[in-house]
């Protein structure tokens, strides 16, 4: 689970402008932080059928915001989906 001093981090380096907590690119940043947490959870508690059900909802909502990244501004698609593969 992400700590308030988590997210605040997360959404300082991803953010566009001093006030920006709902563009994509900071909504894509906290989405990719709390599946790579859930995922390691989920390795060590392989039989929990509700978390997995949670990540890949979170899977399919971050590729959703990355789509519509993509549709309006290809340059921001590009700088996002890297930051994700590396």
């Amino acid at each position: 689970m992400l700590t308030t001093r988590k997210k605040q981090n997360i959404i300082k380096k991803s953010q566009l402008h001093d006030k920006d907590t709902g563009s994509p690119e900071v909504q894509i940043s906290i989405l990719s932080k709390r599946i790579d947490e859930l995922a390691g959870h989920l390795k060590i508690h392989k039989k929990d059928n509700s978390s997995r059900r949670g990540l890949i909802k979170m899977v399919a909502d971050r590729r959703n915001h990355l789509k519509y990244l993509e549709n309006t501004d290809k340059e921001r698609y590009m700088t996002e989906s890297k930051k994700i593969k590396a």
